[in-house]
């Protein structure tokens, strides 16, 4: 059962999934359509991807073809905390982290949300959530909405002239503003779309001191296996053609939220790199 749908339901009033996969792929192919969720980059957008590979239809067309793309209002709502918080109310976890849920979000912020995770609820709270950013500060939300193409993101990242740039992602801690001063290093060996980047909030000389099979060993060991005062090293690849959002360093200057991001041992840092 999905979201109240019994199978008999399905049966006597759904389409059969070939035909169901093909309206949606229809609309979502409508030129010019930007096609936006709430952390739907990691889920829904991976689930119409095989909904559509599996009934014979190219899963991937729709998200970059005839001026096309796909945005995810989650990092959008991440970047906004750590920048420019003001005029938003976050709502708190129990350990004191901030709570980017939808419909924590919706419920501190006064927006409606009647039956959360029903599909046309989340819709209609993704939209006026994403209103909300837009009149709170339109100039954030317009540089973040570009960040859908990813030549935008190339050109931040600019890999031959590499520079400290800001990166806001889920894979940093809420205490840290879901954000971390990041140095751009390589493009990935085998995937053209994503780069390499090494977090400045760790100390890089030791990472400059080993081979790249000691390397390997540090990033992908668990927490539990390292020695004694050893740390992973804090390698992460940022893909461009997944709407990450990344600002310049300068972005710090005038942030209007807790200072989160620490740039002095960042800066130190890149001073070695």
């Amino acid at each position: 059962m999905i979201t109240g749908i019994t199978p008999q339901k399905a049966q006597r009033h759904g389409l059969p999934e070939a035909e169901f996969a093909g309206e949606i792929q229809r609309h979502m192919s409508e030129p010019g359509t930007c096609v936006v969720g709430y952390n739907s980059l990691r889920f829904d957008d991976e689930v119409s991807r095989h909904l559509f590979y599996r009934n014979l239809l190219d899963p991937y067309s729709r998200e970059w073809q005839n001026g096309n793309s796909r945005w995810d209002l989650i990092d959008v709502v991440r970047a906004f905390y750590a920048l420019r918080p003001d005029g938003i109310e976050w709502p708190l976890r129990e350990d004191g982290a901030p709570s980017f849920k939808l419909e924590h979000l919706t419920a501190a912020n006064g927006i409606a949300h009647e039956g959360a995770h029903d599909a046309v609820a989340d819709v209609r709270a993704t939209i006026a959530l994403a209103r909300l950013l837009k009149e709170r500060n339109a100039k954030l939300f317009d540089y973040l909405l570009g960040l859908r193409g990813k030549r935008a993101v190339a050109k931040q990242l600019d890999l031959p002239g590499a520079k400290p740039l800001l990166h806001i992602s889920r894979r940093y801690p809420a205490s840290r503003g879901c954000s971390a001063l990041v140095m751009p290093l390589a493009e990935h060996p085998t995937n053209p779309n994503g780069v390499i980047v090494y977090d400045l909030s760790v100390d890089p000389r030791d990472m400059l001191s080993m081979s790249a099979e000691q390397i390997r060993e540090r990033v992908f060991v668990s927490q539990q296996d390292l020695a004694e005062g050893e740390a992973r090293i804090p390698l992460k690849v940022i893909h461009i053609n997944r709407c990450p959002v990344v600002f310049p360093a300068s972005a710090l200057k005038d942030v209007e939220g807790p200072r989160q991001v620490s740039t002095g041992p960042s800066l130190n840092a890149w001073a070695w790199m």
